[in-house]
């Protein structure tokens, strides 16, 4: 399973989950790409990095939100 579907997984199951506690999306693999500005493990921007520990569950839940679309992206990219 790629790093993707796996991040995509785990967004899925945060986003179904009724926990208030929302947790971090970050993988330790802090890497931004220099053109889209995401970090290439969990996917955020770094307004969200930056953002996450302020943020309120609602909010965090909008960021894993934008993962999964943004692994959905990359997944549809990556197909040969």
């Amino acid at each position: 399973m790629s790093l993707f579907s796996r991040l995509q997984h785990r967004a899925d199951q945060v986003l179904d989950s009724d926990d208030p506690y929302v947790p971090s999306p970050c993988v330790s693999v802090c890497v931004v790409h220099p053109i889209e500005g995401t970090c290439e493990g969990c996917l955020r921007s770094l307004d969200e990095i930056g953002a996450w520990g302020q943020m309120q569950s609602s909010q965090q839940r909008e960021v894993w939100q934008n993962i999964k679309l943004r692994c959905a992206k990359k997944l549809q990219t990556t197909k040969p």
